[in-house]
């Protein structure tokens, strides 16, 4: 069995996300990680398709959380091998205990930070990520450094976010911030802000081919891309889920208690909209990016 983790140390460069995917937002992925699976999981096969992972690939899945997307690319690359490299110690620990636990062997796990980790030179046929590329301090640094691991030719391929407005929690977070004060407004309206290194970075696919042209892949495609996402069983359900979610539990921390109940009964009424078939379902939004390395 080859589920292992390795370690290294963390640069200043990314320090920000270091301290949240190592404090607790990377915690409470990794206790939820099935939560997020479900989230997130409507994009695999695209991001695979799109990736065109085949037999005796080598894969490098950036940002890879707690595994789910690595243990899926090396079933399709078996017999060759998936190394997934994320900051966060947490979720990856919960991912090299799944792979072990799902018997997947080829598959190995880096804790560093992609935009400046040693990786070696020229000795991956794709890299992938599912929303994993978006927090980088300087994006252009980092997909030269990922693009230097990948073999000339070969494939690079992602998903990114679209701007929340496209996304139907878009709508839910809209309502728990109308009874939010000031910044903390704000900030649960946008979920983590958009600025370089947060999830919004790569949401322009203008934005996307430049940062890719200079750091030199060509071949460049953006589609956007939709999938359905599960959040919960009820409302309630999604609504307590989402409490324990960073960004949201970061914008009601020290508020007064009736504002935190006003803020989270309106948030459950919007999701009781998208109750369907026993669960909550939304629409998330993203950019399917494809390249090839120069």
């Amino acid at each position: 069995m080859d589920a292992t983790t390795g370690t290294t140390s963390v640069p200043e460069v990314n320090a920000g996300q270091a301290a949240a995917w190592n404090g607790h937002e990377g915690t409470h992925w990794a206790d939820h990680h099935r939560r997020y699976e479900a989230v997130n999981e409507g994009f695999d096969e695209p991001l695979l398709d799109a990736a065109a992972v085949v037999a005796g690939d080598r894969v490098l899945d950036v940002g890879c959380g707690t595994g789910q997307t690595t243990r899926a690319a090396a079933r399709r690359a078996s017999p060759g091998h998936v190394v997934g490299i994320d900051l966060s110690a947490p979720m990856l620990d919960r991912a090299g205990r799944i792979a072990v636990t799902e018997g997947v062997a080829n598959v190995s796990f880096v804790r560093g930070d992609a935009q400046v980790h040693p990786l070696p030179a020229a000795s991956f046929d794709v890299a992938l990520s599912r929303f994993g590329v978006m927090f980088f301090d300087d994006l252009v640094a980092a997909f030269s450094n990922i693009g230097a691991a990948v073999r000339p030719g070969g494939r690079l391929a992602f998903v990114s976010m679209r701007p929340l407005a496209d996304h139907d929690l878009g709508r839910v977070l809209a309502a728990l911030a109308a009874h939010l004060p000031g910044p903390d407004q704000d900030d649960a309206a946008d979920a983590t802000d958009a600025a370089d290194g947060g999830p919004f970075s790569l949401s322009d696919p203008a934005v996307v081919r430049g940062v890719l042209t200079t750091a030199g892949f060509t071949e460049i495609t953006v589609t956007p891309v939709d999938a359905s996402q599960v959040w919960g069983r009820d409302a309630a359900d999604a609504t307590e889920f989402l409490a324990g979610w960073g960004p949201i539990r970061h914008a009601l921390d020290g508020l007064d208690a009736a504002i935190v109940t006003r803020a989270l009964d309106a948030m459950r009424d919007e999701l009781r909209r998208f109750e369907e078939s026993g669960a909550v379902r939304m629409r998330g939004a993203g950019l399917l990016v494809t390249a090839t390395r120069g």
